[in-house]
């Protein structure tokens, strides 16, 4: 029988460029790409990006998600088209242990408006199940093209009100 790791602390904390080498090497994971139908950046692009749009966003909220000292993942919440989103990415070495929904969770409460949405590929049954622990509801369906499968799929909007 597999053990599970059992939980024993999780914290969110502000995000720090500290943070980024091991956000960078998380999103490398194929697996999760494919998941979460989103590519891996390259180093470059990658510091670029989470330097000016997620770190430089000062109405964004990020934060690092650490369990029993280590960061596991990260939860952000930004506004874009007019609806304020969240994101997030746990590094696949802490999957299945209940982080993300904690995280996000424990997240949520920073977070005094509503409603709130969230993107999802509709294959990545994981993610949607998290989100629903934490009250999101399916709202609208839609298709995107995914550079990681090389076609269409169908991508879910969740909102919490």
């Amino acid at each position: 029988m597999d053990k599970i790791k059992s939980l024993n602390t999780l914290e969110l904390r502000d995000l720090t460029l500290n943070d980024l080498p091991v956000f960078f090497q998380q999103q490398l994971d194929p697996d999760a790409n494919r998941m979460a139908a989103f590519p891996p950046r390259t180093e470059n692009a990658f510091m670029t990006h989470w330097k000016t749009k997620v770190l430089g966003n000062e109405r964004a909220i990020n934060k690092t998600i650490v369990t029993d000292g280590q960061v596991a993942g990260y939860v952000l919440c930004w506004e874009q088209d007019g609806k304020h989103l969240v994101g997030y990415w746990i590094g696949r070495e802490y999957w299945g242990q209940g982080i993300a929904t904690k995280g996000l969770v424990e997240f949520l409460k920073f977070l005094p408006f509503r409603p709130i949405h969230a993107y999802v590929a509709k294959h990545n049954i994981a993610s949607i199940k998290v989100l629903e622990k934490c009250g999101f509801k399916f709202y609208h369906a839609s298709t995107i093209f995914s550079g990681v499968h090389g076609h269409d799929i169908e991508e879910n909007l969740m909102v919490l009100n």
